[in-house]
């Protein structure tokens, strides 16, 4: 009659391949090769990049245009930055709003719907009482309704 080996067995730890501080020196090693690799090697181009071309090259500048009279309807002036999604439309007048902006935007509806308009990127005094259709950034005011950072404008008709 066989006795039964009543002792536990022994499980013997499988020995680390890779310690921590291997570990993390491989990581930080490999984090700062792809840093540096993607600064030096040139990429190919993408989608956005592509993207944003194309915006900017649909565009046109007021810098050359010293007259109304140069201006083209359907052609838009300015740039067509991604931050600037507000659009609206209306007839352009010079004035404030309460001291708010450098351009009023007389949009349909009455006085209520005025909007105050500032731009760093066009000339607006070349628009003055043109159907326009401008799109920018809105802008925090306490003193109008609505204060527009315009970056791009389109003559809607002569």
């Amino acid at each position: 009659m066989d006795i039964p080996n009543l002792a536990q067995p022994t499980i013997t730890p499988s020995k680390k391949l890779i310690s921590l501080p291997i570990i993390l020196i491989i990581s930080v090693l490999a984090i700062t090769s792809g840093f540096w690799l993607s600064r030096f090697l040139p990429t190919t181009s993408s989608s956005t990049t592509d993207s944003n071309n194309s915006l900017y090259s649909n565009t046109s500048s007021t810098e050359n245009i010293s007259e109304p009279d140069q201006l083209k309807a359907g052609v838009v002036y300015g740039n067509n930055d991604p931050n600037c999604k507000d659009t609206a439309t209306g007839t352009l007048e010079k004035g404030d709003i309460n001291g708010e902006g450098t351009h009023i935007l007389n949009r349909p509806g009455g006085k209520d719907q005025r909007a105050s308009l500032t731009s760093s990127v066009v000339d607006l005094d070349l628009f003055i009482d043109k159907n326009i259709t401008i799109t920018g950034q809105t802008n925090a005011s306490k003193k109008t309704g609505w204060l527009l950072e315009v970056c791009s404008v389109k003559i809607s008709e002569q």
